[in-house]
């Protein structure tokens, strides 16, 4: 991928909502189909024990670089051919975070002149709030595409993972389900942690009911990022843990895949 170039000193005169953001990659290939642009916003509530972007957590004015829509907007068109079976996407850090932001940026690229823009949000849900669904209206409106991470199919097991409890991300995998908003879930598949067949299991249980999924992608856990952490002074919570052995994923896909076909079986016998 290639890196845009941010500068904080650069006009910050904006019809929209000012976006903070801590990088952005012009050529992504991992996220979302096709060749993406990719927005990495500041600030994330979660603190999950494999996360590679710790430098990402930060919330508050004084860390990120302040983007307006218009600048990622000419950014995105400087390149506009290597995204023809593309698109943007924004994801973090966590974007819900700044819902205002992203969803003037997905209308903008919607509205694009020189031709709609595909727009694909990479969330964990977990700043969702479904008591102010309001909040979260534009860039519902606005998004094409979702990546939902969930991390563990087992409450405790998640407040152990990530220092959360799911319930937001839940709420915001219903809501999504409600709207019909396409839908590829992401799991991040960690040695001794959610590598059993039982875990993938409860997993394709826990996201039967949403009948708007498009997509499944396990995701090994690696160890690429330890570095970042001792770049920033950070102990790493999964020392020691290794890299998780890729020939277990097609075993692991289909637990996942057994369990939501299960549930959606129950479902159907609750139906009828």
């Amino acid at each position: 991928m290639a890196r845009v170039q941010l500068d904080s000193s650069q006009g910050q005169d904006s019809g929209y909502a000012i976006g903070r953001v801590h990088s952005i990659e012009s050529m992504g290939t991992v996220d979302g189909p096709g060749v993406r642009f990719v927005v990495f916003t500041q600030g994330c509530p979660m603190r999950c024990a494999y996360c590679h972007n710790p430098d990402t957590w930060s919330v508050g004015d004084g860390v990120g670089t302040p983007v307006t829509v218009e600048r990622i907007v000419s950014e995105f068109e400087s390149n506009r051919p290597f995204y023809r079976t593309g698109g943007i996407t924004v994801t973090g850090g966590e974007p819900l975070l700044q819902p205002e932001f992203v969803g003037d940026l997905f209308k903008a690229m919607h509205d694009n002149p020189n031709g709609r823009v595909h727009t694909c949000l990479d969330s964990c849900g977990y700043a969702y709030n479904p008591k102010r669904p309001e909040r979260f209206e534009k860039v519902l409106s606005e998004t094409d595409l979702v990546l939902l991470d969930i991390k563990h199919s087992d409450p405790e097991g998640h407040k152990q993972l990530t220092r959360c409890a799911p319930d937001n991300i839940i709420a915001f995998g219903d809501e999504l389900a409600r709207r019909g908003i396409k839908v590829v879930i992401r799991h991040v598949v960690v040695p001794g942690i959610t590598d059993t067949v039982e875990e993938c299991e409860a997993l394709g249980r826990l996201i039967a009911p949403w009948h708007n999924i498009v997509g499944l992608e396990m995701l090994p856990y690696h160890t690429m990022g330890i570095v970042k952490y001792e770049q920033l002074g950070i102990e790493y919570p999964l020392e020691g843990v290794p890299a998780m052995d890729k020939g277990r994923m097609p075993e692991l896909r289909e637990a996942v895949m057994r369990g939501l076909r299960a549930g959606r079986a129950a479902e159907r016998s609750c139906q009828g």
